[in-house]
């Protein structure tokens, strides 16, 4: 297993700074935030949710939901799965139930500016938020669909709070919650697209601040890990870092008809 930085943030979204004590392994949670909660009615077992949620509505699984009884429910997704380098991150975040959030979408669909905005707007009104990371000797260990549900499970599972059921976007996650895998959650559930935006936030900071620092001849404040042409001419001029991905790597040697030992 690889080396992982366990780091922490404050709850206020703030820099990112290392927590206390050593790194234990290749997975690691950030400290989010949990305050007082509403009533909620603690319902478990199976919810017979509506097929789907008319798109341009986001609230509509989660009305479904409260009707039902539910309370706290989680918004959960990853960002970083198909990057060539550095973790996967993955967010948990509750809101509180009606509330309404301008401007909250899929991450993938705003400006870095408006996605900033989206997070501190985020976790100043959550219940709850978490975020975790698996690192990439892990995610070449166990490969990159269960590194992200590790990272979202760890997310979930790291909230400081139980809650009554998971949104959570295209995947099942092992937690003894109810939950319903959303298909392009972030654009269908403000919850999940809440979740997009704390881990999108979280890794493009990482991306800026940590990481380019760490390996500054591969430009991963620009590309934030994926697979651009400059990521491309840049592994092919310096090779892999440690934290390159290396089951990753063999497609790119390819395409660039290079034997992979450049590239290993």
């Amino acid at each position: 297993m690889g080396k992982t930085n366990a780091e922490n943030t404050d709850g206020r979204g703030g820099k990112t700074e290392p927590a206390a004590g050593p790194a234990t392994g290749p997975v690691a949670r950030h400290g989010g935030k949990t305050k007082a909660a509403g009533k909620t009615a603690g319902r478990r077992g199976k919810a017979p949710i509506a097929s789907g949620a008319e798109l341009g509505d986001l609230l509509a699984f989660e009305r479904s939901l409260w009707s039902q009884g539910y309370g706290a429910i989680a918004g959960v997704d990853e960002v970083g799965r198909g990057c060539l380098f550095g973790d996967v991150v993955a967010a948990a975040v509750i809101l509180p139930p009606g509330l309404v959030l301008e401007g909250v979408d899929d991450s993938k669909k705003l400006t870095e500016k408006k996605r900033e905005r989206c997070y501190e707007m985020i976790i100043a009104k959550a219940v709850a938020w978490s975020v975790a990371r698996v690192d990439s000797a892990e995610i070449d260990r166990i490969n990159i669909k269960q590194a992200s549900r590790l990272a979202m499970r760890i997310a979930a599972a790291g909230l400081g709070l139980q809650p009554d059921y998971l949104l959570v976007d295209a995947e099942k996650i092992e937690l003894n919650i109810p939950q319903l895998a959303v298909i392009h959650g972030d654009a269908r559930s403000q919850s999940i697209a809440a979740a997009s935006i704390v881990a999108k936030v979280t890794r493009d900071r990482l991306c800026a601040e940590e990481w380019d620092r760490l390996y500054p001849e591969y430009g991963i404040a620009i590309h934030k890990g994926y697979a651009t042409k400059l990521h491309r001419d840049k592994l092919l001029a310096f090779g892999p870092s440690p934290m390159h991905r290396r089951s990753f790597l063999g497609k790119i040697a390819a395409e660039a008809e290079v034997g992979q030992q450049l590239l290993f």
